[in-house]
């Protein structure tokens, strides 16, 4: 199928067939991937080591669409895309959550952010793939 072609070709082809997804399916997905980012922001927040609690509170999560805090991810904002729901730590406030996740020179690595997003992972790809299956499901039976 995409034998020989080129790279550029390859994504032109996957952006035509992204393109042709109805909205409605895009807008049935939304639930569920806000969701998985709840749960995955829940897990986060049950593994960080809690000092003072500023940590655990600027766990977020960004529907689709919305615009991330600021200093919460590579020291800006950004815009979730419309099939994006993103968990970001920190805030303006808060800006240590990678040195927790990674560790220093000085301080042991704990970390929290990964753990935590691999135990939410499976069950929110399972929810977002029946999302996907009902919503195209229901965008056929609308069509025949």
């Amino acid at each position: 199928m995409f034998k020989n072609k080129s790279l550029t070709e390859q994504s032109k082809r996957l952006e035509a067939r992204l393109n042709a997804i109805p909205k409605e399916v895009v807008a049935a997905l939304r639930p569920a991937l806000v969701k998985g980012a709840e749960e995955m922001a829940a897990n986060m927040r049950a593994l960080v080591p809690v000092d003072e609690g500023d940590l655990k509170e600027s766990i977020t999560v960004t529907a689709p669409g919305e615009t991330t805090p600021a200093y919460a991810e590579g020291g800006g904002r950004r815009t979730a895309g419309p099939n994006q729901a993103l968990v970001t730590v920190g805030n303006e406030d808060v800006r240590h959550g990678h040195l927790q996740e990674f560790g220093t020179v000085k301080q042991e690595a704990q970390p929290f952010m990964r753990p935590g997003a691999r135990l939410a992972k499976p069950r929110a790809q399972r929810r977002i793939s029946r999302a996907i299956g009902q919503a195209i499901k229901k965008a056929a039976e609308g069509n025949a």
